[in-house]
């Protein structure tokens, strides 16, 4: 009977999840073909490959080459595995990535069909997940977020509570899931915590049985603490700290406690999670769904017929599925506590803190559109497309690279400028700042073969080149790049004061132009190259005394 049963599939039966993280794996592995080979960037560079790279060549599982951050290792022993298995260039790397984010993209599909039930709102909510521009540009850049996102999505496709037909909570499941993801980025461990506080209260006034299974999920939940914390008392018994070095510790956490810090902060996030990089057009258009009536299809038996390809007409039945009340409560918690933690966590805001709320938001919409809205796959793919024209184009403010395909246009300029280097002025000590004083002082970064010496300094701001104009006996040359995206007009602004708190608070700044560097330095624009608003350039200088070598 077994083999009858194998031999003769059920025709309706969902496809299993390997065979759908394969076709994802391969859609990625296409869209992103032409990123596969680009050297590494931004935090890869500062930290996460430092970090794997120390760990494939010494078995250390707290960095030597770069300062610790306390980040969990799981990062790092799956990047040093892939590099044991097929060899270490970023090629290995960035597929290893696609893997992670087909992982987690994988796990969307499930937590569709898991709360909704509908397999074209499951298709729509992964496509729309895939091309968010957030979610495309971390598909391939190894950050710890995306490793932790796609454990957290697998971890709420256990957890949170569905239809009726679909079968009850996994907690152990959950919490092997989220303790994963809370040993790829410490902050993942919020989520869980977030859905057994919630688990802990609803036993309160749940009757007999129902209050065991409560406490049982939020004991199991909560037990994902004991790993991380497991690691945070090694961490600290192999460097002294606890949360990492205290430089990061001060940036990260306690410099942001001021209220007025924390009140801007939280503004952003709001704006991350509503609007950022076109995320307004499915966030409005769910808004407006609200005001239309659930329609209404003529059931079949028991079941639920999917018609996502209906034809708008409705007929008096059954009311189409939607999100649980108790699911939806629990996805509006995460939501609320992710923006306020990430507003009070993190001295840069950047976007990817947030990365698995967005299938959240994304799946909310998608399910909205199919459950009130006649002919709704129109208004998800018009998402698509406006997601697809934000992956390409820039938003009229200022944005972090990384959140759509602007770091690659960073990544090739870097790579245009060293290589000028490289031909110019081969031993030069190079006056730039982070992350070029990375890529040029550690080859495995994939810029150069030979280092150069560098003469560091912060951003390309008047103080700071002011500063290094006081010891032009330090550099050679210098190597100056564009280290924000800073729309020269922006279309969208809050006015002065707002400026005035992201630079206080946030880090921002305005580079000078490439030649107003070189006229305060007294030296000469050899080289420049622009993309988009980006821009890089090579100065020398005609000194008879060289620089000295660090």
């Amino acid at each position: 009977m077994r083999w009858k049963i194998l031999k003769q599939p059920r025709l309706d039966a969902p496809l299993p999840a390997w065979m759908i993280f394969t076709a994802i794996f391969a859609a990625l592995g296409l869209s992103h073909l032409t990123l596969l080979k680009l050297p590494y960037y931004w935090d890869e560079a500062g930290y996460y490959i430092p970090a794997a790279w120390d760990f494939f060549r010494t078995g250390s599982l707290i960095p030597i080459t770069t300062l610790s951050n306390a980040h969990p290792p799981f990062p790092s022993i799956y990047l040093a595995l892939c590099w044991k298995l097929f060899g270490y260039c970023p090629l290995v790397t960035r597929l290893a990535v696609l893997g992670a984010a087909a992982l987690g993209l994988t796990a969307v599909g499930r937590l569709a069909m898991r709360l909704v039930g509908v397999p074209t709102v499951a298709c729509w909510t992964v496509a729309l997940t895939a091309l968010y521009p957030v979610w495309f540009a971390q598909s391939s850049l190894a950050h710890a977020d995306i490793f932790a996102a796609a454990c957290t999505l697998w971890g709420l496709a256990c957890a949170l509570p569905a239809q009726d037909r679909v079968p009850h909570r996994k907690p152990w499941a959950a919490a092997l899931w989220f303790a994963a993801a809370a040993l790829c980025k410490e902050t993942a461990i919020v989520i869980p915590v977030a859905l057994a506080a919630v688990s802990l209260f609803e036993s309160c006034r749940a009757p007999g049985m129902a209050r065991v299974r409560l406490r049982r999920e939020a004991a199991w939940l909560a037990g994902c603490v004991l790993p991380l914390a497991a690691w945070f008392a090694y961490h600290r018994s192999k460097t002294g700290f606890l949360f990492g070095n205290p430089e990061f510790l001060r940036y990260n956490a306690q410099a942001n406690l001021e209220p007025l810090r924390f009140l801007a902060a939280f503004g952003h996030r709001i704006l991350h999670l509503t609007a950022h990089m076109n995320l307004f057009v499915p966030v409005l258009m769910t808004l407006a769904a609200l005001l239309l009536e659930p329609r209404r299809d003529r059931s079949q038996g028991s079941g639920v017929r999917d018609q996502g390809s209906a034809n708008g007409i409705d007929a008096a039945g059954q009311a189409r599925p939607g999100i649980a009340p108790d699911a939806l409560r629990r996805i509006l918690l995460l939501l609320m506590v992710n923006a306020l933690l990430f507003s009070f966590l993190g001295g840069a805001l950047l976007t990817r803190y947030l990365l698995p709320m967005y299938p959240l938001v994304l799946l909310v919409a998608v399910s909205t559109f199919y459950r009130r809205v006649p002919w709704w796959q129109g208004l998800a793919a018009f998402c698509a497309a406006a997601f697809v024209v934000g992956i390409f184009i820039n938003p009229p403010y200022g944005f972090a690279p990384e959140d759509n395909l602007d770091y690659a246009r960073v990544i090739r300029l870097h790579q245009a400028g060293i290589a000028q280097l490289e031909q110019r002025y081969p031993g030069a000590t190079v006056l730039s700042a982070w992350p070029v004083t990375d890529e040029l002082t550690r080859p495995e970064l994939g810029y150069l073969k030979q280092p150069f010496s560098v003469a560091p300094i912060e951003d390309f701001s008047a103080a700071q080149i002011a500063r290094a104009a006081q010891e032009p006996e330090n550099f050679s040359a210098a190597l100056v790049f564009s280290t924000k995206a800073d729309p020269s007009s922006p279309i969208f602004t809050l006015g002065q004061a707002s400026k005035a708190m992201d630079e206080r608070y946030f880090g921002l700044h305005h580079d000078l132009k490439p030649e107003e560097i070189a006229l305060e330095l007294h030296g000469t624009l050899v080289w420049k190259q622009e993309d988009h608003g980006q821009w890089i350039a090579l100065i020398r200088f005609n000194r008879q005394l060289e620089a000295r070598a660090e």
